[in-house]
């Protein structure tokens, strides 16, 4: 990472500004001229100078201790996941750039995915496009569709924003976006999506300013409001694909006997009539994997929690 690029002092600024007076004990009186904390005020409970602490903001001094750090994350109320990516961005893993290549999914874990016949399942990179898919889950919601980019959906999609427009699911992309990526925020694929987010969403731009961090859960659940057979309410877990930069293999699943087994059983049903229509009828190309396998049936559903957790 270059040396004149100043993460830690721009996240430092950015948690200061957040953190009102009086959630510090401190007496909100008069009239200030800067949003959340003053510098000395932040350096006074951290017990640390006033000097020190605006070198690390400027980035004059790259090496604070992790008691400092610790003491830091203590008075900007920062969570152990925020603490965390204090602590990575002051001591950044060195980065060997590689060129750019176009990710591939290892053909295993494609195959095993092309074999869940019964359970929705997609891969997504760590810029969180959608590398690869079942035709289930394509059926399930058009965000797993192959080359959709699920912050640039949520963000300019109007049809995504009607639907996932809440303030909870937008924040929370955003921050499981810095996560996946880290300290590694200048990384060109990563730089090319927010710089393009920036320019076309205020809200974004606005978000990406807050400098949130908040990996989704590994497991939870998610209710999907599908347009023909209704709420279908699923488990998912992410699971890590190793030997990829980052890459999360995401499979939903429902509890045996449920309703919702019923519904995906039914779903499946829809997917494979649509798939067996669209090989028979003009341009079909019965070659085509999930990125051509069709199943996106009817309007967009409502996955919110694989957006908000």
């Amino acid at each position: 990472m270059a040396e004149s690029v100043n993460r830690l002092g721009e996240y430092l600024r950015a948690r200061r500004e957040l953190v009102r007076p009086e959630d510090v004990g401190l007496p909100a009186v008069g009239r200030r001229r800067v949003p959340g904390l003053r510098r000395e005020e932040l350096a006074l409970l951290a017990g640390i100078s006033s000097d020190y602490y605006l070198r690390l903001e400027q980035g004059r001094d790259r090496h604070p201790s992790e008691q400092v750090l610790d003491a830091l994350a203590r008075v900007l109320r920062l969570d152990d996941d925020a603490t965390a990516h204090l602590h990575r961005l002051a001591r950044p893993a060195p980065r060997r750039r590689q060129p750019r290549r176009p990710e591939r999914v290892p053909a295993g874990i494609q195959q095993l995915v092309l074999s869940w016949t019964r359970n929705p399942a997609f891969v997504q990179s760590r810029y969180m496009d959608i590398l690869f898919a079942n035709p289930l889950a394509i059926a399930l919601s058009p965000l797993a569709r192959p080359g959709v980019n699920v912050v640039r959906a949520l963000f300019l999609d109007p049809e995504i924003r009607e639907a996932h427009g809440s303030e909870a699911a937008t924040a929370g992309v955003v921050a499981g976006l810095r996560a996946l990526v880290g300290p590694d925020v200048d990384d060109p694929p990563l730089a090319e999506l927010v710089g393009e987010l920036s320019v076309r969403s205020e809200l974004f731009r606005r978000l990406w300013a807050r400098h949130d961090v908040k990996p989704k859960a590994g497991a939870g659940m998610s209710t999907f409001q599908h347009p023909q057979i209704g709420p279908i309410e699923l488990g998912y877990e992410k699971l890590a694909v190793t030997g990829t930069e980052g890459q999360l293999l995401v499979v939903c699943h429902a509890a045996p006997g449920s309703p919702a087994e019923q519904a995906l059983a039914l779903l499946s049903g829809l997917a494979a009539d649509a798939g067996r229509d669209s090989l028979s009828g003009p341009g079909g190309d019965p070659g085509g994997g999930p990125e051509s396998a069709p199943g996106a049936v009817g309007p967009r559903p409502s996955p919110d929690g694989w957006l908000r957790s």
